[in-house]
């Protein structure tokens, strides 16, 4: 069931876990559901497959980007998240990148004097356990072609524990002085729970 929904989320047949969970369900004339766990490390096993090396190389490279990325943006507290951070990445993977701040077009105006071409913005609300949480997003491209995804939360959301949907665990990520470490002594370093 993990595979057959990794599967449909690899190749882009779904766009989210529940559908692609749903769907495998379906196909395979079951009503179990895979946790989303067993499910992005049924992920991480076919992009390895599919990927090979270049894998590991494009991790590297935009580890690399995600580091210049947050240097521009040092001031708010950027740390980086999402597969990058996991070291989980698939074909078409973006960079993650979280920031605090109460003055979202700082964060704009930062990276624009860095020379990162902003594709756009948007202002975002969900609702998390009965709290509505509003964050703004800046969408850009790196020089390697790697889209970005910079989130702008408020600062008083900065250091709190945030709980990962897909890998149960906490969201922790990796700060500036984290990321270079990584870097140097491991580049290809995972981290997902086991």
């Amino acid at each position: 069931m993990a595979r057959e929904a990794a599967t449909l989320l690899y190749f882009g047949a779904e766009k989210e876990y529940k559908q692609a969970k749903d769907k495998a369900a379906q196909t395979l004339g079951t009503h179990f559901l895979p946790s989303n766990l067993e499910v992005a490390l049924e992920l991480d096993r076919i992009a390895e497959e599919q990927e090979g090396e270049k894998r590991k190389e494009r991790l590297i490279e935009m580890r690399t980007e995600a580091l210049a990325v947050m240097r521009l943006l040092s001031v708010f507290r950027p740390v980086l998240i999402g597969s990058v951070w996991r070291g989980t990445i698939k074909q078409g993977s973006d960079i993650d990148v979280a920031v605090y701040s109460d003055e979202p077009e700082a964060a704009v105006t930062a990276l624009k004097a860095g020379g990162v071409k902003i594709a756009k913005t948007a202002w975002t609300t969900v609702n998390k356990k009965g709290a509505t949480l509003e964050s703004y997003h800046i969408y850009a491209q790196t020089p390697a072609k790697h889209n970005l995804e910079v989130t702008v939360r408020a600062s008083e959301e900065a250091g709190k524990k945030r709980r990962c949907e897909t890998f149960g665990d906490e969201l922790k990520g990796l700060n500036i002085r984290e990321l270079e470490r990584v870097l140097q002594s491991h580049p290809t370093q995972q981290f997902i729970p086991q």
